[in-house]
């Protein structure tokens, strides 16, 4: 199709179709949550948004590569999607009622902040189960692929798959608003929109066979949609909590990943961490303290604090960490936090009764490569070498990420280890 409304294109140069790809790449980033969003709330109909976009991503694949970018990447697809749904409506028996709402809706116009919200909350209701509600939402609203909700989630592809397809089902047979909720119908869904945004975030840093720099634009996105939800819900405590606890995380970007290489938070240079971040953080999570009601999220950032302010890694208080952790369990009881909390366990009170802990969360963790880290670490303080091997062994088997990779091959190599690790475990 032609862009329409927009000046002439530059066909590109042989060798620019991967530039003409990689701006594609940042308009799907950036525009498909707003589009689908937008289609959706217009159609009532999920499915048939989220195909519409998909299918003008598929047009500029073909298309920009042999005429150029257009002027405005995120106009053209969002032209390119409203004419395809008119396609699929025309096919569609009750396609009048339908082509009327979307002629009465507005194109949209690029850069407008908010409207992933109430899409973002439709995907949250609660007559969706928590697994399918995170699925949906990773993929309509941020665009992830079944196989990167899969990793972020520590679930199969096909069983990921299963749980987008049904909850689309379920959305358009019962009816489900698009909308932000009120009053007491808020705490529990933005408490899972958090969730979202958070392993939204995390995902940037797992991508399977990537080195130790995160995908910059997917955490950026993250971080964006953690702003716009404090600042569209200002009274929400949480909502700042999330959002300062992943810029405590982003300040220390430049310092995890020093030419490609993964480095531990003990061993960064804190120089590099960025203190304008580092500032604005600390500003939310007193924001969030300021309201008076304490949560998961600002309890994260409360021991994300604690590391950034402490001048060296010998310096940090973990006695205080520890008791943050525990407070933190009392509201969050996942096995992952169990497993954070044995990290500081071990500086108060000795590896040999954070080993303990740990086997706690052996079994719901079997298959999560840094619960093997951490027991190697552990049972290495201990002298127990051999141990530690075998449990550096497992976190390689299991992790894809290829710095995470090269960094227990190092481990391993520094202990005299030279057997080839097996095959990959799935999850």
């Amino acid at each position: 199709m032609s862009d329409p409304g927009t000046a002439t294109p530059s066909v590109p140069p042989g060798g620019a179709v991967a530039v003409s790809d990689a701006v594609l790449a940042k308009a799907v980033r950036e525009e498909s949550g707003r589009i689908v969003a937008t289609l959706t709330a217009s159609l009532r109909n999920l499915d048939l948004a989220e195909e519409s976009v998909a299918d003008a991503v598929l047009e500029a694949l073909r298309e920009w590569r042999v005429h150029g970018v257009p002027p405005k990447p995120g106009a053209w697809l969002t032209q390119a999607a409203r004419h395809n749904a008119l396609d699929r409506l025309r096919r569609d028996a009750a396609y009048r009622r339908k082509l009327t709402l979307l002629a009465e809706t507005p194109a949209p116009g690029p850069g407008v902040a908010d409207e992933r919200l109430p899409l973002l909350f439709g995907c949250c209701h609660p007559a969706l189960g928590p697994d399918a509600q995170l699925a949906l939402t990773l993929r309509a609203v941020c665009g992830l692929t079944t196989a990167q909700i899969a990793r972020a989630t520590l679930s199969s592809e096909p069983t990921v798959a299963q749980r987008i397809v049904r909850a689309k089902r379920k959305i358009g047979a019962a009816g489900i608003p698009l909308r932000i909720p009120e009053g007491d119908e808020r705490v529990p869904r933005l408490d899972l929109v958090l969730t979202v945004v958070s392993v939204m975030y995390n995902e940037a840093h797992l991508v399977a066979g990537g080195d130790a720099a995160a995908d910059r634009d997917v955490a950026d996105d993250a971080i964006w949609l953690a702003r716009v939800l404090a600042a569209a819900l200002p009274g929400e405590a949480e909502a700042h909590g999330l959002l300062a606890l992943l810029l405590f995380h982003h300040a220390r970007e430049a310092a995890r990943a020093v030419a490609g290489e993964l480095v531990l938070l003990g061993a960064q240079d804190r120089s590099r961490w960025d203190p304008a971040l580092l500032a604005a953080a600390r500003r939310e999570l007193d924001a969030a303290a300021r309201l008076h009601r304490p949560g998961r999220w600002q309890l994260q950032a409360a021991i994300a604090a604690c590391h950034a302010e402490a001048p060296t890694s010998a310096d940090t208080d973990w006695l205080q960490v520890l008791t943050l952790y525990d407070l933190l369990g009392a509201q969050d009881r996942s096995p992952i936090v169990r497993l954070n909390r044995a990290v500081a366990l071990a500086e108060v009170a000795g590896p040999a009764v954070a080993l303990d802990d740990l086997a706690t969360v052996a079994e719901p963790l079997a298959g999560y490569h840094l619960l093997h880290a951490v027991r190697a670490d552990l049972l290495r303080r201990l002298g127990r070498a051999d141990e530690a091997r075998d449990a550096d062994r497992t976190a390689l088997q299991l992790t894809t990420n290829e710095a995470e990779q090269r960094l227990l091959r190092h481990r391993l190599a520094l202990e005299g280890d030279a057997r080839p690790a097996r095959g990959a475990a799935r999850h």
